[in-house]
Protein backbone atom coordinates (compact mmCIF):
# COMPACT_ATOMS: atom_id res chain seq x y z
CA UNK A 1 0.00 0.00 0.00
CA UNK A 2 3.05 2.66 1.02
CA UNK A 3 4.94 2.12 -2.11
CA UNK A 4 1.76 2.67 -4.12
CA UNK A 5 0.79 6.07 -2.57
CA UNK A 6 4.39 7.23 -2.98
CA UNK A 7 4.11 6.68 -6.75
CA UNK A 8 0.66 7.81 -7.19
CA UNK A 9 2.14 11.29 -5.17
CA UNK A 10 4.74 11.54 -7.32
CA UNK A 11 2.55 11.32 -10.52
CA UNK A 12 0.38 13.89 -8.94
CA UNK A 13 3.13 16.31 -7.81
CA UNK A 14 4.43 15.94 -11.25
CA UNK A 15 1.56 17.05 -13.51
CA UNK A 16 0.88 20.10 -10.91
CA UNK A 17 4.39 20.77 -10.52
CA UNK A 18 6.29 19.73 -13.68
CA UNK A 19 4.59 21.29 -16.08
CA UNK A 20 3.85 17.83 -18.26
CA UNK A 21 0.60 16.37 -19.00
CA UNK A 22 1.33 12.52 -17.61
CA UNK A 23 5.08 11.51 -17.26
CA UNK A 24 7.06 14.58 -16.19
CA UNK A 25 9.95 12.46 -14.99
CA UNK A 26 10.28 11.38 -18.65
CA UNK A 27 11.38 13.70 -21.07
CA UNK A 28 10.12 15.75 -24.34
CA UNK A 29 12.05 16.60 -27.18
CA UNK A 30 12.72 20.26 -25.70
CA UNK A 31 15.39 19.35 -23.27
CA UNK A 32 16.85 16.46 -25.12
CA UNK A 33 20.43 16.61 -25.77
CA UNK A 34 21.99 17.79 -28.89
CA UNK A 35 23.58 15.26 -30.91
CA UNK A 36 24.89 17.40 -33.66
CA UNK A 37 22.36 16.40 -36.15
CA UNK A 38 20.29 19.56 -36.30
CA UNK A 39 21.22 21.86 -38.78
CA UNK A 40 20.18 23.92 -41.30
CA UNK A 41 17.24 26.64 -42.07
CA UNK A 42 13.65 26.04 -41.34
CA UNK A 43 12.89 24.75 -44.40
CA UNK A 44 15.72 21.80 -44.01
CA UNK A 45 14.30 18.48 -43.28
CA UNK A 46 15.64 17.61 -39.68
CA UNK A 47 15.14 21.16 -38.75
CA UNK A 48 11.08 20.96 -39.29
CA UNK A 49 11.13 18.06 -37.55
CA UNK A 50 12.96 19.27 -34.91
CA UNK A 51 10.19 21.86 -34.53
CA UNK A 52 7.05 19.45 -35.28
CA UNK A 53 8.35 17.74 -32.52
CA UNK A 54 8.97 20.55 -30.41
CA UNK A 55 5.34 21.72 -30.80
CA UNK A 56 4.30 18.26 -30.50
CA UNK A 57 5.67 18.07 -27.11
CA UNK A 58 4.20 21.06 -26.43
CA UNK A 59 0.55 20.18 -27.13
CA UNK A 60 1.65 16.97 -25.28
CA UNK A 61 2.02 18.54 -22.12
CA UNK A 62 -0.78 20.72 -22.16
CA UNK A 63 -3.16 17.23 -22.55
CA UNK A 64 -4.18 18.31 -26.32
CA UNK A 65 -3.77 14.48 -27.78
CA UNK A 66 -4.72 14.94 -30.69
CA UNK A 67 -2.79 17.97 -32.10
CA UNK A 68 -0.06 16.35 -30.54
CA UNK A 69 -0.11 13.81 -31.99
CA UNK A 70 -0.63 15.45 -35.94
CA UNK A 71 2.26 17.56 -35.13
CA UNK A 72 4.74 14.36 -34.26
CA UNK A 73 3.36 12.11 -37.53
CA UNK A 74 4.48 15.65 -39.46
CA UNK A 75 7.75 15.45 -38.11
CA UNK A 76 8.05 11.99 -38.59
CA UNK A 77 7.07 12.38 -42.43
CA UNK A 78 9.38 15.32 -42.86
CA UNK A 79 12.55 13.57 -41.08
CA UNK A 80 11.89 9.05 -40.74
CA UNK A 81 15.02 9.48 -38.86
CA UNK A 82 14.57 12.08 -36.19
CA UNK A 83 14.87 10.11 -33.12
CA UNK A 84 13.31 12.25 -30.54
CA UNK A 85 9.73 12.31 -32.29
CA UNK A 86 9.54 8.89 -31.99
CA UNK A 87 10.55 9.21 -28.55
CA UNK A 88 7.86 11.72 -27.67
CA UNK A 89 5.33 9.78 -29.77
CA UNK A 90 5.80 6.61 -27.50
CA UNK A 91 5.32 8.99 -24.34
CA UNK A 92 1.87 9.98 -26.17
CA UNK A 93 0.86 6.34 -26.84
CA UNK A 94 1.55 4.85 -23.08
CA UNK A 95 -0.33 7.80 -22.53
CA UNK A 96 -2.86 6.73 -24.37
CA UNK A 97 -2.57 3.14 -22.99
CA UNK A 98 -1.65 2.02 -26.36
CA UNK A 99 1.10 -0.17 -24.91
CA UNK A 100 2.69 -1.94 -28.41
CA UNK A 101 2.46 1.32 -30.40
CA UNK A 102 4.46 3.12 -28.09
CA UNK A 103 6.99 0.22 -27.59
CA UNK A 104 7.41 -0.08 -31.32
CA UNK A 105 7.86 4.10 -31.02
CA UNK A 106 10.42 3.71 -28.59
CA UNK A 107 12.57 0.66 -30.09
CA UNK A 108 12.41 2.55 -33.29
CA UNK A 109 14.01 6.00 -31.14
CA UNK A 110 16.50 3.66 -29.69
CA UNK A 111 17.47 2.18 -32.90
CA UNK A 112 18.12 5.88 -34.45
CA UNK A 113 19.76 6.75 -31.14
CA UNK A 114 20.73 4.31 -28.53
CA UNK A 115 22.85 6.44 -26.40
CA UNK A 116 20.90 9.42 -26.50
CA UNK A 117 20.03 9.90 -22.75
CA UNK A 118 16.16 11.55 -23.00
CA UNK A 119 15.18 8.23 -25.20
CA UNK A 120 16.72 6.17 -22.91
CA UNK A 121 15.07 7.43 -19.65
CA UNK A 122 11.43 7.83 -21.63
CA UNK A 123 11.88 3.98 -22.38
CA UNK A 124 12.90 2.90 -19.13
CA UNK A 125 9.82 5.52 -17.78
CA UNK A 126 7.41 3.06 -20.31
CA UNK A 127 8.88 -0.35 -18.87
CA UNK A 128 8.55 0.79 -15.37
CA UNK A 129 4.67 1.73 -16.51
CA UNK A 130 4.26 -1.27 -18.08
CA UNK A 131 5.30 -3.82 -15.11
CA UNK A 132 9.08 -4.19 -16.35
CA UNK A 133 10.48 -2.61 -13.25
CA UNK A 134 13.98 -4.36 -13.07
CA UNK A 135 14.64 -3.62 -16.59
CA UNK A 136 13.65 0.02 -16.15
CA UNK A 137 16.72 0.62 -14.36
CA UNK A 138 18.63 -0.38 -16.83
CA UNK A 139 17.67 2.17 -19.76
CA UNK A 140 17.97 4.90 -16.65
CA UNK A 141 21.15 4.11 -15.94
CA UNK A 142 22.08 4.30 -19.55
CA UNK A 143 20.76 7.60 -19.71
CA UNK A 144 22.88 9.11 -17.10
CA UNK A 145 26.47 7.26 -18.47
CA UNK A 146 25.96 10.12 -21.19
CA UNK A 147 28.10 13.40 -19.84
CA UNK A 148 26.13 15.51 -21.68
CA UNK A 149 23.02 14.56 -20.00
CA UNK A 150 21.13 17.75 -18.44
CA UNK A 151 18.76 16.45 -16.29
CA UNK A 152 20.28 13.22 -14.61
CA UNK A 153 18.32 13.71 -11.30
CA UNK A 154 14.67 12.46 -13.45
CA UNK A 155 16.51 9.44 -14.29
CA UNK A 156 17.58 8.71 -10.23
CA UNK A 157 13.71 9.68 -9.28
CA UNK A 158 12.14 7.55 -12.16
CA UNK A 159 14.74 4.63 -10.35
CA UNK A 160 13.88 5.89 -7.19
CA UNK A 161 9.64 5.55 -8.23
CA UNK A 162 11.06 1.95 -9.74
CA UNK A 163 12.85 0.42 -7.13
CA UNK A 164 9.51 1.10 -4.76
CA UNK A 165 7.14 0.29 -7.13
CA UNK A 166 8.93 -3.53 -6.93
CA UNK A 167 9.26 -2.81 -3.22
CA UNK A 168 13.01 -2.50 -2.99
CA UNK A 169 13.03 -0.07 -0.53
CA UNK A 170 17.09 0.21 0.14
CA UNK A 171 18.10 1.11 -3.57
CA UNK A 172 14.72 3.57 -3.71
CA UNK A 173 17.10 5.47 -0.58
CA UNK A 174 20.16 5.86 -2.67
CA UNK A 175 18.66 6.81 -6.07
CA UNK A 176 16.47 9.63 -4.27
CA UNK A 177 19.71 10.76 -2.36
CA UNK A 178 21.67 10.88 -5.78
CA UNK A 179 18.99 12.92 -6.92
CA UNK A 180 18.94 15.25 -4.30
CA UNK A 181 22.69 15.34 -4.72
CA UNK A 182 22.56 16.05 -8.56
CA UNK A 183 19.67 18.48 -7.30
CA UNK A 184 19.07 19.69 -4.31
CA UNK A 185 15.32 21.00 -4.79
CA UNK A 186 13.88 17.90 -6.64
CA UNK A 187 10.45 17.86 -5.34
CA UNK A 188 9.98 14.24 -6.43
CA UNK A 189 12.68 13.08 -4.59
CA UNK A 190 12.23 15.32 -1.19
CA UNK A 191 8.74 13.87 -0.66
CA UNK A 192 9.74 10.00 -1.17
CA UNK A 193 12.76 9.83 0.72
CA UNK A 194 10.62 12.03 3.57
CA UNK A 195 8.13 9.39 3.28
CA UNK A 196 10.47 6.95 2.89
CA UNK A 197 12.68 8.12 6.47
CA UNK A 198 9.30 8.18 8.43
CA UNK A 199 8.41 5.02 7.48
CA UNK A 200 11.95 4.01 8.66
CA UNK A 201 11.74 6.14 11.76
CA UNK A 202 14.49 8.42 10.65
CA UNK A 203 12.10 11.47 12.05
CA UNK A 204 14.57 14.47 11.88
CA UNK A 205 15.27 13.18 8.74
CA UNK A 206 11.97 12.95 7.51
CA UNK A 207 11.18 16.35 9.04
CA UNK A 208 14.46 18.22 6.91
CA UNK A 209 12.73 17.05 3.73
CA UNK A 210 9.73 17.93 4.02
CA UNK A 211 10.17 21.26 5.57
CA UNK A 212 12.72 21.48 2.66
CA UNK A 213 9.93 20.99 0.03
CA UNK A 214 7.37 22.87 1.72
CA UNK A 215 9.38 25.90 2.01
CA UNK A 216 9.93 24.96 -1.77
CA UNK A 217 6.75 24.83 -2.94
CA UNK A 218 3.00 25.44 -1.87
CA UNK A 219 2.27 22.43 0.31
CA UNK A 220 -0.11 20.02 -0.71
CA UNK A 221 -2.87 17.48 1.42
CA UNK A 222 -0.33 14.95 1.62
CA UNK A 223 2.73 16.93 2.40
CA UNK A 224 1.14 18.75 5.25
CA UNK A 225 -0.42 15.20 6.45
CA UNK A 226 3.23 13.92 6.03
CA UNK A 227 4.72 17.04 7.99
CA UNK A 228 2.18 16.05 10.77
CA UNK A 229 2.41 13.05 11.06
CA UNK A 230 6.31 13.16 12.06
CA UNK A 231 5.87 16.24 14.33
CA UNK A 232 3.25 14.05 16.14
CA UNK A 233 5.99 11.04 16.58
CA UNK A 234 8.71 13.60 17.33
CA UNK A 235 6.14 15.20 20.05
CA UNK A 236 6.06 18.66 19.02
CA UNK A 237 2.80 19.19 19.57
CA UNK A 238 2.27 23.14 18.82
CA UNK A 239 3.76 22.14 15.24
CA UNK A 240 1.42 19.51 15.11
CA UNK A 241 -1.60 21.87 15.56
CA UNK A 242 -0.39 24.31 13.22
CA UNK A 243 -0.35 21.97 10.52
CA UNK A 244 -3.81 20.64 11.28
CA UNK A 245 -4.66 24.07 11.03
CA UNK A 246 -3.27 24.17 7.42
CA UNK A 247 -4.37 21.21 6.81
CA UNK A 248 -8.25 22.02 7.76
CA UNK A 249 -7.96 25.85 6.24
CA UNK A 250 -6.39 24.35 2.52
CA UNK A 251 -8.00 21.14 2.17
CA UNK A 252 -10.63 20.08 3.96
CA UNK A 253 -11.69 17.49 1.63
CA UNK A 254 -9.21 15.56 1.21
CA UNK A 255 -8.49 12.40 2.18
CA UNK A 256 -5.70 13.09 4.49
CA UNK A 257 -8.06 15.77 6.81
CA UNK A 258 -10.76 12.71 6.70
CA UNK A 259 -7.83 10.77 8.51
CA UNK A 260 -6.83 13.80 10.94
CA UNK A 261 -10.38 13.47 12.06
CA UNK A 262 -10.95 10.11 12.17
CA UNK A 263 -7.50 9.90 14.04
CA UNK A 264 -6.24 7.54 11.58
CA UNK A 265 -2.46 8.62 11.74
CA UNK A 266 -0.78 5.36 10.40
Amino acid sequence: MLKSKFLLAALVLAGALGGCAQAPLSSSSQDTVDTGTMTGEAGDPRNRARIHTELGSAYFEHGNIGVALEELHTAIKADPNYASAYSVLGLVHMDLRENDAAQKNFERALALAPNDPDINNNYGWFLCRTGREDQSIAYFFAALKNPLYKTPARSYVNAGLCSLKKNDGRDSVDYFERALRSDPDNLLALLNLASIEYKHGQLEKARSLIERFNRLVEPTAESLWLALRIQRKLGDRGAENLLAAQLRQRFSGSPEYQDLLKGRFE
